[in-house]
């Protein structure tokens, strides 16, 4: 793919996609707790559009096992490289965020260290733990891990924490998966979604996210859409691709918010119960809201 093109003909972005700034006393509360206890968030190493929208709400996603990737995904912009070595204090310090942030409802994820014999599922678990014992009330704990290379063990240990969702990311369509994802793979991410989903037995709802205009067919969209719920999926997150630096995968078109409708409904006639489909849907945008219920995808466009 000719990389210097596709950035000379990115299509122009649409008024649907536009992100309105937001500033104030609940942005620079959050702010101000993640550099108290020098904790990451995805929101900004992943550059997420949604980040002023959110942590004005007093709201973030916190990304554990440091701040570095072991892998190099095309349409990441988290550092990649060598990581340095885990912090002790660190599962304890999100606990203690969460706890001052007010808040009820906590998303943990992380980068992807391929060089822990566990991928950093140990970690994960002492997280989830440590978040309610510091929180009282009935908070709850939703977490996006990478795939531990498909190690079954270190999946039975986050799932064993008991955690209020479980989210693994299947990002985009099977044809395009080896060259956006490199090292991850669609076939290892149905696997893990998969085998969590029967691990879980129903009694912890399984996610999964993809994004759009990368590149992929609608079709593309509707098999994937499909083969996460035959691997027992029941939460859904589809939002549009934006680049985040000029060297990450180019966007291919921007989809319009009645496509993101379309899939949203076949999604719904194939059994899952909770989707969120539009353009600036991430993740982890609105988490609560989607665990709570189905949720109107038109407010979240």
């Amino acid at each position: 793919m000719n990389f210097d093109k596709e950035k000379q003909d990115r299509p122009r972005m649409p008024e649907w996609i536009r992100v309105k700034p937001f500033t104030g006393h609940g942005r620079n509360n959050v702010s101000e707790i993640l550099d108290k206890y020098k904790l990451n968030t995805v929101c900004t190493s992943a550059k997420c559009p949604n980040l002023g929208e959110c942590w004005n709400k007093k709201t973030a996603t916190f990304m554990i096992l440091g701040g570095t990737c072991t892998r190099n995904c095309r349409f990441c912009s988290v550092n990649y490289g060598v990581p340095g070595p885990l912090d002790p204090k660190e599962s304890e310090n999100v606990a203690r965020a969460a706890k001052e942030m007010g808040l009820k409802y906590v998303v943990v994820t992380s980068v992807t260290r391929d060089d822990l014999p566990d991928g950093g599922a140990s970690v994960f678990a002492e997280t989830i733990m440590k978040i309610r014992e510091f929180s009282s009330g009935d908070i709850k704990v939703e977490v996006l891990t990478p795939d531990f290379k498909c190690n079954l063990n270190s999946l039975k240990a986050v799932l064993a924490a008991n955690p209020s969702v479980f989210n693994h990311n299947i990002e985009t369509v099977k044809r395009l998966s080896k060259e956006i994802r490199i090292t991850a793979s669609y076939e290892n991410s149905l696997f893990v979604l998969t085998k969590a989903s029967e691990i879980a037995e129903g009694k912890i709802p399984v996610k999964s996210g993809l994004m759009v205009g990368v590149g992929e067919t609608d079709d593309e969209i509707v098999q994937c859409i499909s083969d996460l719920r035959s691997a027992g999926v029941s939460m859904l997150t589809i939002g549009q691709y934006l680049p985040p630096k000029k060297e990450s995968w180019p966007l291919d078109r921007y989809v319009p918010p009645v496509k993101f409708e379309e899939w949203k409904d076949y999604a719904e006639s194939l059994g899952f119960f909770n989707v969120a489909s539009a353009p600036l849907v991430r993740s982890s945008y609105c988490a609560e809201d989607l665990s709570r219920s189905r949720v109107n995808h038109k407010t979240l466009s």
